[in-house]
């Protein structure tokens, strides 16, 4: 357990470049990333994909362009994702709700787009942000938060090492309906465990010659903790 009396809290996520061996993470800048974002995210199709966000759809890209402006002046670290084999933007994440003092920050607006789907992109792409968290900023708490009907998101959450704990009923109001939340969290505790499951997933060595996975990520995770009990 950490020795939290000597705790002076975390410097508050900035924008970050960081690096894998399928993607780059890159901070978003308007003038380079807006259109191929827009792009990467389907264009209109954005809308479908972004059911369960909270802001009305978007009738074009200068819609997204005014929401993203907004979120970022409102605190949001917006980070977007990018496949090192192609090049091009395919999707986006945001460190938002930053509590520095307590070592507690929220991955949201996470969007990925058509090109990250059946790919190791975006598992990397949320290992790298995890452990930019964890070994880089030293935080305490790291949360993942999504409308409880977004049965995807849930079950995203909890293969990435997330531990699901509990509804906020009747959190927010959504695109003029009610929004129960539906909360999850890894803790520096369990950090260890999680980036060495990760990082197995992701070594050259779990996919075979057609790029496909030998071993699940929550059965690694699995292995792993029983080796220490």
């Amino acid at each position: 357990m950490r020795d939290l009396s000597t705790f002076k809290g975390c410097p508050a996520p900035q924008p970050v470049r960081l690096e894998g061996r399928f993607v780059v993470i890159e901070p978003y800048d308007r003038s380079v990333h807006l259109k191929e974002l827009w792009d990467g995210l389907g264009g209109l199709e954005i809308n479908p994909l972004l059911t369960y966000f909270t802001q009305p759809d978007f009738k074009g890209i200068e819609d997204f362009d005014a929401w993203l402006a907004a979120v970022q002046k409102g605190g949001w670290v917006t980070e977007v994702i990018r496949d090192k084999a192609t090049g091009r933007v395919v999707g986006m994440a945001n460190y938002m709700r930053p509590d520095p003092a307590n070592g507690v920050v929220e991955v949201g607006g996470v969007a990925h787009g058509p090109a990250m789907g059946r790919s190791p992109l975006s598992t990397e792409a949320h290992y790298l942000l995890a452990r930019h968290v964890f070994d880089d900023l030293g935080y305490r708490r790291y949360e993942w938060k999504c409308h409880n009907e977004n049965e995807p998101s849930k079950v995203t959450a909890q293969r990435y090492g997330f531990s699901f704990e509990g509804v906020f009923r009747q959190h927010m109001l959504s695109k003029g309906k009610n929004r129960d939340t539906a909360w999850f969290s890894m803790i520096d505790s369990e950090w260890p465990l999680i980036r060495a499951a990760f990082e197995a997933w992701l070594a050259p060595e779990n996919f075979d010659e057609t790029g496909r996975q030998r071993r699940r990520l929550e059965d690694l995770r699995a292995e792993l903790a029983s080796r220490e009990t």
